[in-house]
This record gives structure tokens, sequence and C-alpha cells, in this order.
């Protein structure tokens, strides 16, 4: 008897979800360096929220329940630390090695969602995983050792280990986040409550931008939101072990539209690494009958 085929749109949603995240660093990366770290993400949160607060509203947003504002909270703390320290990074380290490193948030997510979530974490799964660590290593292998570190990389290695760990729990906290409040809530108020946090301390260290960097900042504010709408969507329809593994896609999203926009070649060694990610992703999203998950 044939397996039952997967439902993929869940799937297909948090490719996106990535493909826009991915951009957005792009887009983030070159505001930081124009204007630092905590001042692009500061103003990328406040444009997120005046973007994502209307249509919100204009859907018929509601005020959210106590247990939605608890993970409104709680995210949204997670996620500004997590973006302040990622964009640090950005501007301390070369970009393959940051994104090396934060790959090895869904790892990470796997275990927690084991804790946290008490999903039980499949065999296949954790092939999924590791395949896709495979390929990203595979992919970095042959970038890491040509870009130039600075004396500064040391910030820059602690400051995106504390952005995966934290990138980990962010992966968990959405999976919660999507079960009791719909996309565009969590939209506005990822933007909102990160804000707010972030705001903190604008009077000592905002810096506002010129009108180039302005445009960065909209058109990354614009693509979080898209992003996490999407990811919301997808978590709240898929167990995250599912779902994590797509999270290496970033990688080839980055590869994509670092040609497209620097005409970055693509060498042998990112098409090998893309195979082992999107034959993890492919395991991924494999389930067997229901019999057979009971073994």
């Amino acid at each position: 008897m044939s397996l039952r085929a997967p439902h993929l749109f869940p799937v297909f949603a948090a490719l996106a979800g990535v493909a826009c995240l991915s951009l957005m660093d792009a887009f983030m990366k070159s505001a930081a360096l124009a204007i630092g770290a905590y001042s692009a993400a500061t103003l990328r949160y406040a444009l997120g929220f005046a973007m994502a607060t209307p249509v919100w509203l204009a859907a018929g947003g509601r005020w959210p329940g106590r247990t939605a504002r608890r993970f409104h909270v709680i995210r949204g703390f997670v996620t500004a630390f997590m973006s302040l320290t990622f964009f640090y990074a950005l501007t301390k380290l070369p970009i393959a090695e940051a994104i090396a490193i934060s790959f090895f948030a869904p790892i990470i997510s796997l275990y927690l969602a084991a804790l946290i979530l008490k999903e039980s974490v499949r065999r296949e799964a954790i092939w999924a995983a590791l395949l896709g660590l495979a390929g990203t290593l595979v992919i970095v292998g042959g970038r890491i050792g040509r870009e130039r570190m600075t004396e500064d990389a040391a910030w820059g290695l602690a400051a995106i280990g504390v952005s995966a760990l934290l990138y980990a729990y962010n992966l968990v906290l959405g999976r919660q986040q999507a079960q009791v409040a719909g996309p565009l809530e969590i939209s506005a108020f990822h933007s909102g409550v990160g804000g707010l946090v972030l705001a903190l301390g604008a009077p000592f260290f905002l810096s506002l931008p010129a009108p180039p960097v302005w445009t960065d900042l909209a058109c990354a504010a614009l693509l979080t939101v898209v992003g996490a709408a999407a990811l919301a969507w997808a978590y709240a329809r898929e167990e995250a072990q599912v779902l994590v593994p797509m999270e290496y896609s970033g990688f080839i999203w980055a590869s994509i539209f670092g040609w497209l926009f620097f005409r970055e070649a693509v060498p042998p060694t990112t098409i090998a690494g893309v195979a082992l990610i999107v034959t993890g992703c492919w395991i991924a999203t494999r389930r067997k009958r229901p019999e057979q998950a009971l073994v």
C-alpha cells in the first residue's frame, strides 16, 4: 500500500518565509554597516509595526487574550535580542560564517521541541536535521578561509553564538504562539514588542539614517512582516520538527540573492550542499502510515 501523501502547504509556506527573511538579511546588513546594528534593528521594528498593525486591525484584529499576550511578550523579548546580536555579528564576520554558525539553531530546537512541546522526535526528523547541517557545512567549507577575519571576530563569534541559541528557542516559541494567535496578529506584536524592548536604549544609541538607508530598512521591514506571517501560518499547521529543516534553505536563498544582486559565483560545494539540504527537507516531509508511526 502506498504511504499517505504529506500535506505540503505548511512546508511551502515555511520555505517562502525563510526566503523573505534571507532577503531581509541582505538589506539589513547594508543598513547595519551604515548606521550600526542597534539603530538598524530598532528602526526595522518600528517600520514593521507601522506596516503590520493597520493590516491586522483592518482584518478585524482584537486585543489578544492572556495566553496570547504572554507568548507575544516572551517572543518579543527573545527576537529583539536575537535580531540585535545577529545583525551585530554580520558587521563583524563574513556573512557565510555567520549563517553557518546560526544553522546550529534548528538542531537545538528539535530537542527543545521535545522538552517544551512534548513532541516525539522521529528518527526521520533527526536524520533530516543532520543532513541539513552537513549540507550547510559543505557549502560553508568552500567559503570559510577565503574571507578575511577582522580583529573584532571574537565579538562577532560570541554574538552569533548567542543569536543561534535565541533563534532555537524562537523556533519553538513560534510553534506555541501560532496555536493561540493568527499570522497578522503575530506579525504586529512581533514588531511592536521587539521595537519597544530595543527602544529603551534609543536615547543613548539611536542614529537616524540618510534617505538611501531608509529604503533598505523599509524593504527589510516589509520582508520581515511577510516572512513572519508565513512562518506563523506554517507553524500553526505542522510540527516544529518537520519545519525546522526548512530553515537550512536560507543558505540557498542567500546564494541566489548574492548572485542576483552582487553576481557572486556559486561554487560546486554549494551545489553539493544544496543536494544534501534538499534531501533532508524531503525526508522531513515524509510521513508513515498511522500503524507504522507507532513502531
